[in-house]
């Protein structure tokens, strides 16, 4: 239309956008998978874990699934299994024989921890350049090399009351591994000296790594003796000591080969611990799902104590 006073047609209204409608939104790039390449090097890795991931299956969690099983039933190894339930726990904690092997499990573990710092003085001395230290450290070494069985005759020998040489050396023979008071600690002091050793071979490997531009430094400070050992030498000895105790601990637990030689868990069973307790009721006593009760308890025991030092190492970490 025109406007009849100005004759000039008004311009159009152009109708507003609607508020619905969207920005345009850039083109995402497709998505890659992983190239031919990072693929076979994945198959590849899984290829070389396999056999190892196979063994820890098949010897160690089916072994382990398997006890704990077992442990509810009652099974000579022969005859048909019977489920009892919790009736092997139940029996294990009211027999006295469970809190002799636990209490000398205690004291395995708490003599035990002797090996350690031992094994750092050893390790110290060794740790020199002085002329025959080889031969001195192949000395040192060699109970570690030694089977078990070997050390509990060496040591059956050195205790024996009438030839003896622990008896020539007293004047008077005492029945060491024939005395209820004294047999458990003359098995543990056996059981220190390969342990010893052992700790020894991972101190002097951990010796290696220590930075001597620090060590040199220190002395020119005047640090020496002591102060050097306890503020520069065993900080960087922090992962080797860790290794020593939990492997210590460990060895203290499942300690069984020396006692098997020594003492066979006598005299009446004063000497026994929890891991040779377990085997005296499977071979002699054919009670296999007591046994495997026993090995839950031993295997609970060592996973709280691993867990715990695990949690406690990644505290540190952090």
């Amino acid at each position: 239309m025109i406007d009849s006073a100005s004759g000039i047609a008004p311009a159009a209204v152009v109708p507003p956008q609607s508020s619905t409608a969207q920005p345009a939104r850039p083109a995402t790039p497709a998505r890659k998978g992983l190239s031919p390449s990072a693929r076979r090097q994945r198959r590849a890795a899984w290829l070389f874990l396999a056999p190892a991931c196979l063994m820890v299956a098949v010897y160690v969690l089916y072994p382990i699934l398997t006890s704990i099983s077992l442990s509810f039933y009652n099974w000579d190894g022969m005859s048909d299994k019977t489920f009892v339930g919790l009736a092997n726990y139940v029996e294990l904690m009211h027999a006295p024989t469970f809190y002799t092997a636990l209490k000398n499990n205690l004291i395995w573990l708490l003599l035990f921890l002797l090996s350690p710092p031992a094994g750092l003085a050893i390790a110290l001395y060794l740790n020199q350049e002085v002329g025959g230290i080889r031969l001195v450290k192949s000395l040192f070494f060699a109970p570690f090399v030694l089977s078990g069985v070997v050390v509990g005759l060496i040591f059956s020998w050195f205790y024996d009351p009438t030839f003896g040489l622990l008896a020539m050396m007293l004047g008077h023979g005492i029945p060491v591994l024939g005395d209820p008071h004294y047999v458990t600690f003359g098995i543990v002091f056996a059981a220190l000296w390969p342990q010893t050793a052992y700790c020894m071979i991972l101190y002097l490997t951990g010796l290696t790594s220590i930075n001597a531009e620090q060590i040199e430094a220190a002395r020119m400070e005047g640090a020496k003796g002591w102060n050097l050992l306890w503020y520069l030498v065993l900080p960087q000895l922090r992962p080797t000591t860790f290794m020593a105790i939990v492997v210590t601990i460990i060895g203290a637990l499942r300690s069984f080969d020396l006692i098997s030689v020594m003492s066979g868990g006598g005299p009446f069973e004063s000497s026994t611990v929890l891991a040779y307790y377990m085997y005296d009721q499977a071979i002699k006593y054919y009670r296999l799902g007591y046994s495997a009760a026993i090995a839950v308890v031993l295997f609970a025991i060592m996973l709280v104590y691993i867990a715990w030092h695990l949690r406690r190492m990644l505290r540190n970490e952090h």
